[in-house]
């Protein structure tokens, strides 16, 4: 008899659909696919079943009349694979074997001794051949959408049960799924950039002022790393800028480690983006944001939005690339290799934290790698053990920038560098011989109990993405609190193993220490260009104090004439590499301040360049007196003196409001000051032009001091320009 039964019954539990995913091998296509080879690169030749869905695997028993019947007995042979109700089943031969022996338990048949045949199938595109309970589909040719295969169970009573039986062909689309992973990794890097320039132009002059404020109290500098990589969103472009201050002198090795203890604990903000719930409203999120950008006349709007945008951007990306990896989420190979970095134990940590570091150094970004761990542990293709070891090694691989910014540096830059790898290297071994404990601490926080269990479908991925954002945070902020004493002892160290080291003669020097890839960030880049501008100030305050002990000198005074040019020299070098810095800076889409700040820092670099040039005339004219023998009388020589201490304290001053950030009402109070500059230099020309005629000047003499006269005037002049910039007027 034919039993016929309602599709709603219990054959919903059966998997309806078997997807045989074939996927031909591939190879690595250059770097920007490196790391989609290493994730999927060992699943070629794959055939896998889909896993257990919502969808019903076999369809209601439906009436099939007698005479469709077309079964036919065949031979077992090929691999058995069971797909059965609740288990997730791997066909992996060309003959399939799919046990039956449960699917028709709960219909009219029971447990009654059942056989099976088949009434109807395609044998040029899969032979289905019964073999006891099991059904083996011999496949003929690869190219079928979909199939069906109708089967009838015949109780020892006499009760006939038919099914149908769908057989999906499917063929992976692998160049999608590695342009999914790539393209999201691209929006969520893009997102990332966007996110930190919006962040830094808001700061905007803030930001400045933190980084100025950094001092030896390791604690308070710490502290000032911590806020401004939580500005800029990037670890890694706080320690390139630091790496860059040191080499300049403008920060020391004792504040510089401070900063990049900081700097760890600041990159951690990252994660705790991703545990915001945006998830697929980052797309609307970022569509709006952009339309404020685009067409805001409002600076601090636009770039609140740009920010806004960027982290629409992050999610969506987050997004693309978790769709990208669920794709291959069941494959065979995929869980095989994922498991091989488990890491439940201590080798299987070090490996996770190895796979993390090398991912890291690849893409030069720990927060792009900290979205991919995320991204995996929200679908359950890595537990959260693992993902927290892969944090561990991402924590290493970020020093690859620092050490990357230091080539061409002083050995102090090296020391900053090199002590960042250090710290980093070994917060991660002591914590990973801790690691299961510190694990525990990490679930306490999160979930109240030391052994919760962070499996996702026992707690959501919201909850993971947590856990692993805590991970990170905890490691940076125990590490720097365990270092931040001894950090004076490895900056110690670091001077004993990396010793000063001596400039060969013929080994090119440079004159600035700005860094190209400062310009992503453009606040930062200003500031970097400032302390470059800052050199050149306090480099022609020591041509004002060599000039000063030229005129005081009895001898020859060869030896400073020659620092003085050498100098002057110099910073005709040091304009044109910060001029064509700025000049790059400002083709970028840049915030009006920084636009602002780096006009006025242009115009200052060549007030400064001139003011060199000012004072190598001087120069030039005391050497033209000493080749003709000649030498000013004591009156003459005494004059020049006073002239000179008045424009270098003038120097001084209007340098002085330069160097504080606030310097626009001090810059103002300065201009009166060249007028008596300029009202002494008139008395001296006239009082020189009406001596008596037995009282002249020799005429060599004449112009030599009235042509320093005219220099020391126009270093006024400049420095006129000087204040009137600053305080904004022109």
């Amino acid at each position: 008899m034919t039993v016929t039964r309602n599709p709603r019954n219990s054959f919903r539990r059966f998997i309806s659909v078997v997807s045989v995913r074939r996927c031909r091998g591939w190879g690595s296509v250059g770097l920007a696919l490196l790391v989609s080879t290493i994730l999927f690169g060992p699943f070629a030749g794959t055939v896998v079943a889909a896993p257990q869905t919502d969808t019903p695997a076999v369809t209601a028993p439906l009436n099939v009349s007698d005479d469709s019947s077309t079964g036919t007995p065949g031979d077992s042979n090929g691999l058995t694979i069971k797909l059965i109700p609740d288990q997730k089943a791997f066909l992996g031969s060309p003959a399939t074997l799919i046990d039956l022996s449960k699917v028709f338990t709960e219909t009219e048949i029971g447990d009654e001794p059942f056989q099976i045949e088949v009434l109807r199938s395609k044998k040029d595109v899969a032979e289905a051949v019964v073999d006891g309970h099991q059904l083996r589909l011999n496949w003929q040719r690869k190219t079928a959408k979909k199939r069906e295969v109708l089967l009838r169970a015949t109780s020892a009573s006499g009760k006939t049960v038919d099914t149908k039986f769908y057989v999906e062909l499917w063929e992976p689309d692998y160049w999608k799924l590695i342009l999914t992973v790539l393209g999201g990794l691209g929006l969520f890097l893009l997102g990332m950039k966007n996110l930190s320039e919006g962040m830094q132009a808001i700061a905007g002059n803030g930001l400045r002022r933190m980084i100025s404020i950094v001092t030896d109290n390791r604690l308070m500098a710490t502290g000032v790393g911590v806020l401004v990589t939580m500005l800029v969103q990037s670890s890694s472009i706080t320690t390139v800028m630091v790496v860059g201050f040191v080499n300049s002198g403008f920060m020391t090795l004792t504040q510089a480690v401070g900063v990049i203890m900081g700097a760890n604990i600041g990159t951690t903000i990252t994660g705790w983006i991703l545990v915001l719930k945006i998830g697929k409203y980052g797309l609307p999120l970022a569509g709006a944001a952009a339309f404020v950008y685009l067409f805001s006349k409002r600076d601090r709007l636009r770039y609140g939005a740009l920010a806004l945008m960027g982290l629409g951007l992050v999610f969506l990306g987050l997004e693309l690339m978790k769709d990208g990896f669920a794709i291959v989420k069941e494959l065979p190979e995929f869980e095989a290799w994922f498991k091989a970095f488990d890491a439940g134990t201590y080798l299987g940590v070090l490996k996770c934290a190895m796979v993390g570091c090398v991912l890291t150094f690849i893409v030069q970004s720990s927060s792009a790698t900290l979205g991919i761990t995320i991204g995996l542990a929200q679908i359950g293709v890595i537990d959260f053990e693992t993902a927290a070891a892969l944090v561990l090694g991402e924590n290493i691989g970020t020093t690859i920038t620092a050490w990357l910014a230091s080539f061409g540096s002083n050995t102090n830059a090296k020391r900053a560098a090199y002590f960042h790898i250090v710290f980093n290297i070994l917060g991660v071994a002591w914590i990973t011989a801790v690691f299961h404990l510190y694990l525990m601490l990490v679930r306490y926080v999160v979930a109240g109990d030391v052994n919760a269990d962070m499996t996702l479908g026992v707690i959501s991925s919201a909850e993971i993405t947590a856990a692993i954002a805590m991970a990170h945070t905890g490691f940076n902020v125990t590490n720097t609190i365990v270092f931040l004493p001894l950090a004076g002892h490895i900056a110690s160290g670091l001077k004993r193993v990396i010793p000063d080291r001596r400039r060969l003669s013929d080994e090119e020097e440079h004159l600035t220490n700005l860094d190209v890839r400062m310009l992503e960030s453009p606040v930062v880049a200003v500031e970097q260009s400032r302390v470059e501008v800052l050199r050149m100030v306090n480099a022609c305050k020591q041509m004002m104090a060599w000039l000063e002990e030229l005129h005081e000198t009895d001898g020859p005074g060869k030896e400073l004439r020659k620092k003085i040019l050498d100098m002057e020299e110099e910073l005709d070098v040091m304009q044109g590499e910060i001029v064509t810095f700025m000049s790059n800076l400002l083709v970028g889409n840049v915030p009006h301040d920084v636009v602002a700040e780096s006009r006025r820092q242009l115009r200052l670099v060549d007030e400064y360049e001139s003011i060199s040039d000012c004072i190598a005339t001087v120069v030039k004219a005391h050497r033209h007196l000493e080749r003709h023998d000649l030498r000013l009388p004591n009156a003459q020589q005494q004059e020049l003196l006073e002239l000179h201490t008045m424009v270098s304290d003038y120097l001084g001053l209007v340098s002085h409001y330069y160097e504080q950030l606030s310097h626009a009402g001090g810059a103002v109070e300065a201009l009166p000051h060249g007028e008596s500059i300029t009202k002494h230099a008139k008395s001296l020309y006239k009082g020189v032009i009406s001596k008596p005629p037995e009282e002249q000047l020799e005429v060599r003499s004449l112009v030599s001091y009235n042509r320093m006269v005219a220099a020391y005037r126009r270093v006024r002049d400049h420095l006129v320009n000087i204040a009137e910039a600053l305080a904004g007027e022109k």
